[in-house]
């Protein structure tokens, strides 16, 4: 006799109602697990594992049961609910609260956005934050990181204005080729009006913002909020008095860094000498 199936919670989370829907559409269908993993092409151990939300969803899977089931990009919409799950507390709200905001302000003192960066880039920025993990957790911390880029090219995407410090560009990650890749991806995506970037050559000097990264949220019915961004952890600001101080700091930035126009021109010559 077969054991009894586990009971599923899909109001636990993204992970745990993607295993829901999944295993809904196979009764369905009338599909045994190991029919559907034969159809797939995989382990019957894996597909079950994805229903009880007892092993990460396998990046490619959503597609392919998109295609299966026919199901017009359900499964790769709860698949980045479940990426976004996976940021750290710290950081989760923030990554929410960006999605909500209509403008995004952004002093990146160290590296290029989040939110710009391309795939070589991106993905060698995490494999130096993370030199133990292998391939594949590489790879899921990435999708994870891209998934967010979805609200730059969504249907009213929020503007987004980055005074880029010159050390981004200066420090080469992932190597000269990447670099290049990376600084064409910023060119390509600041040639359209919904995304600014502003260069704060060393000329400029010090500033009020040497302290690392600092991120300005703008909504259409609350008042602004800010972020302060360091290596392994982040902090949401919410009082008043300091989002005003570091707004004044980043206005300030703004004033010292070269013009958008300026900033873009830069960026070709940088590009150039690499």
């Amino acid at each position: 006799m077969a054991p009894p199936e586990r009971v599923l919670h899909p109001d636990r989370s993204a992970r745990d109602l993607f295993g829901y829907q999944l295993r809904k559409l196979r009764k369905q269908r009338g599909l045994s697990l190991t029919t559907l993993a034969d159809e797939l092409r995989r382990g019957k151990t894996a597909i079950a594992d994805v229903e009880t939300a007892d092993r990460p969803i396998p990046l490619e899977l959503p597609d392919e049961l998109d295609r299966f089931f026919e199901t017009d990009g359900l499964f790769a919409q709860l698949f980045n609910l479940s990426l976004r799950e996976n940021f750290p507390d710290w950081s989760r709200r923030f990554v929410d609260l960006q999605r909500l905001a209509c403008e995004i302000r952004e002093y990146a003192a160290a590296t290029f956005p989040g939110l710009w960066q391309d795939d070589d880039y991106g993905l060698a920025l995490i494999r130096l934050g993370n030199p133990r993990a292998d391939a594949e957790e590489i790879a899921r911390k990435w999708a994870s990181r891209k998934a967010r880029q979805e609200l730059l090219t969504r249907e009213d995407p929020p503007l987004m204005w980055v005074v880029l410090d010159e050390a981004v560009i200066r420090r080469y990650v992932g190597g000269p080729a990447a670099m290049r890749k990376q600084i064409q991806h910023v060119l390509d995506l600041t040639a359209h009006e919904n995304s600014i970037v502003q260069v704060l050559p060393f000329s400029a000097g010090g500033h009020g913002a040497l302290g690392g990264s600092v991120t300005l949220l703008d909504f259409t019915d609350s008042p602004r909020m800010a972020y302060l961004e360091g290596p392994d952890a982040g902090q949401l600001v919410d009082y008043a008095p300091k989002v005003r101080s570091l707004s004044l700091n980043y206005n300030l930035l703004q004033v010292k860094a070269l013009s958008p126009e300026d900033s873009r021109a830069w960026l070709h010559r940088a590009q150039k000498e690499i």
